[in-house]
């Protein structure tokens, strides 16, 4: 599947989109799999278990917000 050029904010937040995006960008894939695992331990290591919901929340939030960040801020390919 390709990506469109121009994506919306709500189809940046579709499956498929998502699915394509990091399919298409490995390093930013395996990126998303440290923050994904890191950001909840470094809050349980800042602030105890409140963190860890932050960090949960924001490593979540990252996953689905990087694919329309980078077409919306990052380089054209």
């Amino acid at each position: 599947m390709s990506l469109p050029s121009d994506p919306t904010l709500s189809d940046s937040l579709k499956s498929k989109h998502r699915q394509a995006f990091y399919e298409g960008h490995k390093n930013i894939a395996l990126l998303m799999i440290l923050v994904m695992f890191l950001f909840p331990l470094f809050g349980v290591y800042i602030s105890g278990l409140l963190g860890a919901a932050l960090g949960m929340c924001l490593s979540i939030g990252a996953y689905f917000l990087t694919p329309y960040i980078k077409s919306t801020f990052g380089t054209r390919e």
